[in-house]
């Protein structure tokens, strides 16, 4: 990154961003999360500390346990999938999409993984332009 953010910024950035993340570290131990009120996937505070596999359906785990493992092994610096979710009130299906991102350092060692949730219906129903300010 080029210059420097401080701290009070990079949290309000974090919190900005239309994308919901959550932070794992090298050891898989959630570290932190941005805390939307729009959040797909809520997590109480307790869960920070924790080991992310408690925080993962069963039927899911042995994925994100693979996904992981390639993040370490470095064979692996991402992974994309989506879903279709109901989300809000009336329970309509939503299209989620799910990335994780290996964070690396300079070296190329493995830090943890970010994973980032974004429901994309609306980006999906997008059509023909809208120019700056139209």
């Amino acid at each position: 990154m080029i210059g420097k953010l401080p701290e009070e910024v990079l949290e309000a950035m974090f919190e900005t961003i239309p994308i919901e993340f959550s932070i794992v570290d090298a050891n898989d131990q959630v570290l932190a999360w941005n805390k939307h009120e729009t959040r797909i996937f809520k997590r109480p505070e307790g869960v920070v500390g924790r080991n992310v596999r408690n925080c993962h359906p069963k039927k899911s785990l042995d994925k994100v346990e693979t996904i992981l493992n390639e993040m370490k092994a470095g064979s692996r610096d991402s992974a994309r999938f989506w879903i279709d979710l109901p989300i809000g009130g009336d329970g309509q299906k939503q299209k989620v999409l799910i990335e994780y991102y290996a964070l690396r350092n300079a070296n190329g060692e493995y830090l943890g993984c970010m994973e980032c949730s974004q429901n994309i219906s609306g980006i999906q129903a997008l059509s023909g332009e809208k120019r700056l300010l139209d």
